[in-house]
C-alpha cells in the first residue's frame, strides 16, 4: 500500500511539479514566518513587529489555496500534488493555532522569563480531554481538506476526480486516531501509577 502511494505521488509529481515546489516553499516559509516574529517579539524586545509578522502565519496558507485553484483554472493537470496540498492547508488551519500558542509559551519562557510550558496530560480526564481536542483539531482537518478538494474539483471538473484519492487516505487516519486514542482512553481511562509526580494531573 505504502508502496503504491509513492508512486501516485512521483507520478502527480512529475505530471505537475509545481504544486509540489509550492508546498515545500509555504511549508518553509511557513516555519520562517513563524520563528521571526517570535524572535522578534521575545529576542529582539520588538512585539509590534513579532505580532505584524506572526499575522503573515495564516497568508502563507492562502498563497497556496489561490496558487492551486489557478494552476487548475489555467490548465494544470490535477492529481495527488493539489490533493496534498488540500490536505497540508487542512492541516496548517487545524493545528496551526495551537503549534503558535506552543511555540510562543516556549519563548516567553526562553526569552522574558515566563512559566516553563507545561506538558500535555499523561493521565486521568485532562488526558482524556486533551486527546479530545486534538483528535477534533485531525476531524477540522480533514473537514476543511475536504471543502477545499470539492473545491478544486468543481474547478478542474470531471477529469479531477483522482483528487480524493488522497482524501480517502486522511479519512482514514482520522478514523484509527479516533478508535486508537480518544475512544480507547474514554473506555479505558489512563490512571497514574502509585507514586507518579504529573504535574498536569487531576484529581480524580
Amino acid at each position: 500500500m505504502g508502496s503504491l502511494v509513492q508512486t501516485r505521488e512521483a507520478q502527480a509529481a512529475a505530471q505537475d511539479p509545481f504544486v509540489l515546489y509550492l508546498i515545500v516553499a509555504c511549508e518553509i516559509a511557513f516555519w520562517v514566518v513563524l520563528a521571526s516574529g517570535l524572535l522578534a517579539r521575545y529576542a529582539l524586545r520588538r512585539p509590534r513587529l513579532g505580532g505584524a509578522l506572526l499575522v503573515g502565519v495564516p497568508v502563507v496558507d492562502l498563497v497556496l489555496v489561490v496558487a492551486c485553484a489557478v494552476d487548475l483554472r489555467t490548465g494544470g493537470t490535477p492529481g495527488m500534488t493539489h490533493s496534498l496540498a488540500a490536505a497540508y492547508l487542512g492541516i496548517s488551519v487545524a493545528f496551526g493555532p495551537y503549534l503558535v500558542e506552543r511555540a510562543d509559551a516556549w519563548f516567553a519562557h526562553r526569552f522574558a522569563g515566563g512559566p516553563k510550558p507545561p506538558r500535555p496530560p499523561r493521565y486521568g480526564r485532562a488526558r482524556q480531554r486533551h486527546e479530545w481536542v486534538m483528535w477534533l483539531r485531525c476531524l477540522a482537518a480533514l473537514a476543511i481538506s475536504s471543502v477545499l478538494t470539492l473545491v478544486m474539483f468543481l474547478i478542474g471538473g470531471p477529469s479531477t476526480v483522482e483528487l480524493w484519492n488522497f482524501e480517502i487516505q486522511l479519512a482514514a487516519v482520522t478514523a484509527i486516531w479516533f478508535v486508537g486514542l480518544p475512544l480507547r482512553l474514554t473506555l479505558f481511562p489512563p490512571r497514574a501509577p502509585v507514586g507518579a509526580d504529573d504535574h498536569t494531573e487531576e484529581e480524580r
